[in-house]
C-alpha cells in the first residue's frame, strides 16, 4: 500500500536484466510444467522436515502454531522480514545471490508477475494444485496465474467497498453515495459545512490509482511475454481522472499521508469521513482506530452509472521459492494455509478469505460486527467479490512501477493539479524502464 523504497528500483532492475539476458522467461511466458498430482506433497508432509516462511500478516504466527500442532513432524521457522516493501527488497537480494531466501514467501498479487518473470518461483501445477481453481473467486485465481504457470494459492481478496463514518454523514445530512457524481457532491457539501472535514484522503497511492482505473473499465497494461503495451490515457483511465481531478484540484482530499499515525487518528476523530478500499480493511480499523468503533459502516463502492462493479485492491498469495531445499513440503504448507485448515485462523484474525466456501458460509455472512454497529458487513463485502470487473492485468514489473509513482503522478497530488499529466509522465517512465530491461514496450 505504501511507496516502495528506492533500493527496490535498483535491485528489481538488476534482477530483471539478468533474468531476461539469460532467457529466464518460463515463469511469465514459457511453457507450463505439466499438471501433476498431489502425491509428492502428501508424502513430504508425512515425512516432515523444516521450512522457513516469510510473512508480515497479523495471522501468520497463529497459522504457523496451528500448522505445527496439526503436523508436529514439521517445523516452520516464521520470519517477519518486514512489510511488503522491506520484504521484497530482501527477497530480490536473496534471488540475485542465489541463496538466503525462504522456502515460502508472502507476495502480493501485483508483485507476483515480477517474481515469476525471473523464474524464481515453483510452478504449483506440477503438484496438481490447478485442480483447486473451482474453490476460489475468479478474480483471485487469475491473480496467481501468470500466463501458463500457477505461482501460489490465493490467501485473501480485496474487493473494494465504501467504508464511511455514519456519524459524520448523518450529522451533515449526507446520503450514502451510490455514484461517483454523488460522492464528489458529498465531498463538496462536507468540506463546505466543516473545512476541517474531508470525504477521504489520497496523497498518491499507486495501488489505489490502478484499482480505481480497473473499476472504471481501464486496461492500461497488457503483456504478452516480453511484449508490453502501456496506455494510461485509455477510456477507463480518463473516466476515473475526470472524477478524481475534481477532488484533487478542488483541495477536497485530506492532506494526510495514508497509514501514518495522523491518518489513523483522522479516521477516529471524523476528519476523514470515508475510505474506498479493499475488504481486508476491517481488521485495520479494529486494531488501529479504536475511536471509530460504532461509528463506521460499509456500503457498496460508488460506480459511474449506479450498476454494481468493483475492483480488487490488495491481496496476497504464498509462493514457493525455487531456492527451497524441500519444495514439496513447502507446497504442502501453502496448500494448508490457503486451501486447508489454515483459513480458519486467518478469518479469526480479521482476514477476508479467497475461498468461496468460506465466503459463502452462513457463519461468515451472518456475523454481526460490533465495531460496525452490528452491521453484517461480510454480506456487503462478499457481494463486492462477485462484481469485480474482468480483464485486468498488471505489468510484469509492477513493483518497480509502483516505486516511481510518487516521482511522477505524486506531483499532481502535491500541487493540486490534473492527474492526467502525471499519468503521462508515469507512462513514459515505465516505457523507458521496460525497454531498458529487455522488454519491447510501446505506448498508447
Amino acid at each position: 500500500m505504501s511507496r516502495i523504497r528506492r533500493s527496490v528500483k535498483v535491485v528489481a532492475a538488476v534482477t530483471l536484466a539478468v533474468a531476461l539476458a539469460a532467457g529466464c522467461s518460463s515463469g511469465a511466458g514459457g511453457p507450463a510444467t505439466a499438471t501433476g498430482t498431489q502425491d509428492s506433497v502428501d508424502a513430504a508432509l508425512k515425512a516432515g522436515g523444516t521450512i522457513t516462511y516469510w510473512s508480515w500478516t497479523p495471522s501468520a504466527k497463529d497459522q504457523v502454531a496451528a500448522f505445527e500442532k496439526e503436523f508436529p513432524n514439521v517445523k516452520v521457522n516464521y520470519v517477519n522480514a518486514g512489510t511488503n516493501k522491506e520484504q521484497y527488497t530482501k527477497l530480490q537480494n536473496a534471488i540475485k545471490a542465489g541463496t538466503g531466501g525462504p522456502d515460502v514467501a508472502q507476495i502480493e498479487y501485483y508483485a507476483l508477475p515480477q517474481f515469476a518473470l525471473t523464474d524464481s518461483l515453483v510452478n504449483l501445477d506440477q503438484y496438481g494444485f490447478g485442480s483447486f481453481e473451482k474453490d476460489y473467486a475468479p478474480s483471485t485465481w487469475s491473480s496467481v496465474r501468470v500466463n501458463n504457470g500457477l505461482y501460489g494459492l490465493p490467501q485473501d481478496s480485496g474487493p473494494m467497498a465504501l467504508f464511511y463514518n455514519k456519524e459524520v454523514f448523518d450529522r451533515h445530512g449526507i446520503a450514502v453515495p451510490k455514484t461517483w457524481q454523488e460522492y464528489v457532491a458529498a465531498a463538496e457539501k462536507l468540506h463546505a459545512a466543516d473545512p476541517g472535514k474531508y470525504i477521504t484522503s489520497d496523497t498518491g497511492d499507486p495501488g489505489f490509482a490502478t484499482s480505481m482505473i480497473w473499476q472504471a473499465g481501464g486496461k492500461p497494461f497488457t503483456a504478452d511475454g516480453r511484449n508490453v503495451k502501456i496506455n494510461l490515457a485509455d477510456a477507463g483511465t480518463k473516466k476515473w481522472t475526470a472524477t478524481w481531478n475534481r477532488l484533487v484540484e478542488g483541495k477536497l482530499l485530506a492532506p494526510i499521508k495514508e497509514w501514518s499515525d495522523d491518518w489513523f487518528r483522522a479516521l477516529g476523530d471524523g476528519t476523514i469521513a470515508s475510505l474506498v478500499t479493499g475488504a481486508w480493511m476491517p481488521g485495520n480499523f479494529k486494531s488501529s482506530v479504536p475511536g471509530g468503533a460504532g461509528k463506521w459502516a460499509v456500503a457498496p463502492m460508488p460506480t459511474y452509472d449506479g450498476q454494481p462493479v468493483t475492483a480488487e485492491n490488495g491481496g496476497s498469495t504464498q509462493s514457493v521459492l525455487k531456492q527451497s531445499g524441500n519444495p514439496a513440503l513447502a507446497a504442502a504448507f501453502v496448500r494448508w494455509l490457503n486451501h486447508g485448515n489454515g483459513v480458519k485462523p486467518f478469518i479469526a484474525s480479521g482476514g477476508f478469505p479467497a475461498t468461496t466456501a468460506d465466503l459463502n458460509s452462513p457463519a461468515f455472512l451472518d456475523a454481526a460486527d460490533p465495531y460496525f454497529g452490528g452491521q453484517k458487513i461480510n454480506q456487503v463485502l462478499n457481494d463486492a467479490s462477485k462484481s469485480v470487473a474482468k480483464g485486468w492485468t498488471y505489468l510484469p514489473y509492477q513493483t518497480y512501477a509502483n516505486s516511481v509513482f510518487s516521482d511522477t503522478v505524486g506531483k499532481a497530488y502535491l500541487n493540486g493539479t490534473s492527474l492526467d499529466a502525471g499519468l503521462n509522465a508515469w507512462q513514459q517512465a515505465l516505457v523507458d524502464y521496460g525497454n531498458q530491461q529487455g522488454f519491447t514496450v510501446s505506448a498508447g
